[in-house]
C-alpha cells in the first residue's frame, strides 16, 4: 500500500470525535479550501479534524500531459471514456486517510467525505462503496464517475448515506446537466441526494457555504 497522502489539517476543538476528509479539485492543493473552515461558523461544541489532503502529481491528458496535482487523468472534458485505474487508486489514498482517523478515535459514521470537482468525483466513488455507513458526502461542482459499476459496487450500509450535491448554473468545466444526470442515477439506486444549485461558475459561493454549514450540523 503506498504511502498516507500529505495532508493540511484544521481541528475545531480539542480530542476531535468526527473528521471531514474534503479533497480538491484538478491543479490545486491542500491549502485550497483550508479557509473555508471559519467561513462556515459551526457551533463550537462540534469537535472535527478537517483533512485537506494534496493530491499526486500526475499527466492530465486535456492539459497536454502537463504534470500537476490530479486525482486522475482527464481524458476529454464533457464525459465520454474515464481514467477507472486512476480513480480507483485515490479511492484507495482516501480510504487510507479514512483507516488513520478511525485509529485515532473517530468512528466510521462520524467521518465525512467532502471533495470539490475531481475530489467530488472521488469521494462519490468512495463513500457508496464503504463497508459501514459513514456520516454523509459532500459532491460539489461534480459528477458522479464510473456511473455504470455503481449499481453493481455499491455497499448495502451506503444506502441511507446522506448525499448532498451542489452545482453552479453557469458552469462551463462540469455543465449543469451532468451533474443532474448524476443526481438522477443516485436517485434511480434510491439514494436521497440534497440538491442544491447557484448563480456561479466552477466555484463555491456564501450561500453554499451556509448550506454545506447546514449539512454539517445535521449530521454530526
Amino acid at each position: 500500500m503506498s504511502q498516507v497522502l500529505d495532508a493540511i489539517e484544521i481541528e475545531t476543538g480539542p480530542r476531535p470525535d468526527a473528521a471531514v476528509i474534503w479533497l480538491h479539485g484538478l491543479g490545486a492543493d491542500g491549502h485550497d479550501f483550508e479557509a473555508i473552515v471559519p467561513e462556515l461558523r459551526l457551533p463550537k461544541s462540534l469537535r472535527i479534524r478537517f483533512v485537506f489532503p494534496n493530491a499526486p502529481l500526475r499527466a492530465v491528458t486535456i492539459n497536454g500531459g502537463m504534470r500537476m496535482p490530479a486525482w486522475y487523468d482527464i481524458l476529454q472534458l464533457g464525459g465520454g471514456a474515464e481514467d477507472e485505474a486512476g480513480i480507483r487508486a485515490s479511492q484507495a489514498q482516501v480510504e487510507q486517510l479514512m483507516a488513520r482517523e478511525q485509529s485515532r478515535g473517530v468512528p466510521l459514521p462520524r467521518i465525512v467525505l467532502a471533495g470539490f470537482s475531481q475530489g467530488g468525483a472521488v469521494v462519490l466513488q468512495t463513500g457508496l462503496r464503504q463497508p459501514a455507513p459513514i456520516a454523509g458526502i459532500m459532491a460539489l461542482s461534480t459528477y458522479l464517475p464510473l456511473a455504470g459499476k455503481l449499481a453493481a459496487e455499491r455497499s448495502e450500509a451506503s444506502a441511507g448515506v446522506p448525499v448532498f450535491m451542489a452545482h453552479g448554473r453557469h458552469d462551463p468545466m462540469i455543465q449543469i446537466g451532468r451533474a443532474l444526470a448524476s443526481r438522477e442515477a443516485l436517485e434511480k439506486l434510491g439514494y436521497k441526494v440534497e440538491w442544491r444549485e447557484y448563480a456561479m461558475p466552477h466555484s463555491v459561493c456564501a450561500e453554499e457555504i451556509a448550506d454545506m454549514a447546514a449539512f454539517l450540523v445535521r449530521i454530526l
